[in-house]
Parts: structure tokens; sequence; C-alpha cells
């Protein structure tokens, strides 16, 4: 099978697996709980880590990416499972003054993930370098404040959902990623939806995951991802397309890599994972250099430079990647006039549209018959030509041996 088919098939599988037993407990039952999206079988800690450059990172020029900043002295409110600060990229990345856990289990300052799936969110936005791994945080001087909000068995009420964005802000957070959603409608005064306007209306960027239930084709709104100001990520594969699990909708922003993305686990190590819940952070991470780069710019204009500077397969915004895929480079090597809002791209100076080919009719029937007239009558003439000749010279030869008898 072609490789560029084989992709999405194989993200498609994962991602089924993912949701599928014995991770079917990850999906909240209780109708006002929010789902984690992506949690896959992984085995933690792992003893051993990723030699080489996860391939998201490789399309992205790091040197070129961190000229400016690192992301230092931005703080980033994950909000999930918890947060292992025991694994050695995390180790110096986790506020654990700052940290809060909701879940009524396994600690206060939110550092215990039972599940990984927060610490996997984590070390996508800021894991720090480590010997031995190309595998790196991409704001790797960024502060991630640590909020256990579900534990993905049956705690993940969108009222401690509220709590956690309202914690978030009081500790200073610029960024806040949520990896969680709901497919049960939620209106701008629910309880959540008053939260996110809260953070939106202190100039916080909440990043949240689209959804992982793409696979029926089917467009619908997800939250906290639908909120107005919210900035919701879908998930790319290899192929800047739309992974086949990705939930699409109008609301989608922009797209991130979301398909076998290497990240920290607790303890030690790393492992791979699927789903929105990874193009999140990814895009979280990215904010966050920009937070540090652009410390005067809103919340608004952060995120209508990164959908901008996506790089985009139509001229403007679809259900499916929204703007396109995030471009890193590109949102942080633009000039420092901020834009309040993304725009289709004007046409190039001096283009124009391209003029129709011309085009010929093919010959009719009749013009085809004349064409092969005139081709018999050629034929028929040099026929006749070359029987005259030949009867000329047949007559010679004759006249030659008559003279010769007499």
């Amino acid at each position: 099978m072609p490789y560029r088919k084989w992709v999405p098939l194989a993200a498609a599988a994962a991602a089924l697996g993912a949701l599928a037993a014995p991770q079917a407990a990850y999906t909240v039952p209780r109708p006002d709980g929010l789902r984690l999206d992506g949690v896959g079988a992984c085995d933690f800690p792992m003893k051993e880590q990723f030699e080489g450059r996860p391939w998201p990172l490789q399309r992205v020029l790091l040197d070129e990416l961190w000229q400016d900043t690192r992301g230092k002295g931005i703080r980033v409110a994950v909000i999930d499972t918890g947060v292992d600060d025991t694994n050695p990229q995390l180790r110096d990345a986790v506020d654990t003054s700052a940290g809060i856990d909701y879940t009524g289990g396994g600690g206060s300052d939110g550092t215990v993930d039972e599940v990984g799936h927060g610490t996997k969110v984590a070390g996508i936005i800021a894991a720090r370098p480590r010997t031995g791994t190309g595998f790196v945080g991409l704001a790797p001087e960024a502060t991630v404040i640590p909020i256990r909000q579900n534990d993905g068995r049956r705690n993940g009420l969108d009222s401690a959902m509220a709590a956690a964005i309202d914690h978030a802000i009081a500790k200073g957070a610029q960024v806040i990623n949520i990896s969680q959603d709901t497919t049960r409608p939620l209106a701008d005064d629910s309880l959540l939806g008053r939260a996110v306007a809260r953070a939106v209306a202190e100039d916080v960027v909440v990043v949240a995951a689209a959804g992982n239930d793409g696979m029926d084709g089917r467009r619908r709104t997800t939250y906290p991802a639908g909120f107005d100001g919210v900035l919701a990520v879908a998930a790319s594969d290899r192929n800047n397309e739309r992974a086949p699990f990705s939930q699409a909708g109008e609301f989608v922003g922009i797209a991130a890599p979301g398909v076998d993305i290497v990240s920290t686990v607790p303890g030690d190590g790393q492992c791979t994972d699927n789903g929105t819940s990874f193009a999140a952070p990814y895009v979280a991470g990215v904010v966050a250099l920009m937070r540090a780069k652009y410390p005067d710019w809103t919340a608004a204009q952060i995120i209508a430079r990164i959908e901008q500077t996506a790089e985009r397969s139509v001229n403007g915004r679809d259900a499916f990647v929204g703007w396109g895929v995030v471009d890193p480079v590109r949102a942080l090597s633009g000039d420092d006039a901020p834009q309040d809002a993304p725009h289709p791209d004007a046409p190039a100076a001096g283009a124009r549209a391209p003029e129709p080919a011309r085009l010929t009719m093919s010959e009719t029937s009749r013009q085809r018959s004349k064409r092969y007239a005139t081709y018999a009558l050629a034929s028929a003439a040099v026929l006749v030509g070359v029987v005259a000749g030949a009867a000329t010279v047949a007559r010679d030869l004759r006249r030659r041996r008559v003279q010769r008898h007499r």
C-alpha cells in the first residue's frame, strides 16, 4: 500500500484503539463529564527514550525557532490528568507550588498522573532537552502549572474544569491548554462557558483540542474548543492532511501534528500517542514562544498571527484544518505589526488570471472522408506515374533489342 495512504489508515486504527477498551473508562459516562482525547496504551515509566528527532520537530528549524526566545517566563496551565514532575525532562519545568488537584485523590499539587495523559501534554509544550533523545518541548524554558482535573476514570466534570480555569488565571497563566472535550452542547452562559469568557477577558490564550470523533465525517462542535475566543486545534498527519479521527467543524481554528506523537510519560522515558490532545499542546508551545517574544500583543493578536501564518491547503479557512497547519517558524519570524484577525492571502502583485487554453475541434466525419479521398487521389496519381514510367522503360528496351538484331 502506498505510504501516503498507509499513514492515515494507521492513525485511524491507532485512534480507534485508543478510544476502545481497555481505555474505555477514559470516556466519562456522566452527562457533565469531559473526555480525554487520545489516551493510548503506554506502559510507564519507560526504560527507553527515542534517540532521533520526532517527525513534527524535524519540520522545524529549532535554532531559528529559538532565535529570540525559548519561552522563559511564560506560564502555561495544563488542565488535565496531572503532570508528573519526576520525569527528568519535566523536573525543572513544573511549578508545583501553583498546582492543584480537583479529583480528590493522589495529593494536592497536581503532580500525580496515573493515566499519563497530562504528562504527555506538558512534555510537548515544555520538556527540557536531555542527552540521548531528540525529543524536546517547543518552549523548553516555559513553566507548566499542573492542574489535575480529570483522572480518566470517574472525574472530569465541567464544574471542576471551570474551577481549574479560574485557578489558572489566579496563578498567572498566560496560556491554558485543555486537551479534553464534550459533544454535549454548552451555552456561553453555562458554568464552563463563563469560566472560559473570564480567561479570555483576562487576555489568556486558551488552546483546546477539537476532539477525536471525526471518523464518521460529521461536523459537530465540541466544548470548550467551540467557545468564542478559544483556539480550537485539529490533528494533522505527516502529509499535512486532517487525521481521520480529528473532529471537523466550523469552530476549528488551526491544525497541528497529532499522529505518532512522542512525549514524556510519568517516571521516566517517552512513548507515542495519537489524538487532538497532542496537537493542542503543540500549538500551546508556539503560543508560549509568541507570548515571550511579543509581550505587548493581545491574546487575539497571538491567535491571529498563528492562523495567518499557517500552511494552507486552501486560501482561507475550512472545517477540517481551520486556517491550515501551524508553522511555528513563520509565526515567530514575521514582522512586529500585529493583526486582529486572519484573512485569506491576497493575490501576488502583478499576478494575472490564467488565460484559458485554446481548444480546437476535432475533424468531422465529412472532413475525414475528404482527407481520405485526397490521400487516395494522390496515391492513384503516383501509381499512374510509376506504371507509365515502367511502360516507357520497357518500350525503350524492346526497341534497342530489335535494332541489335538487324
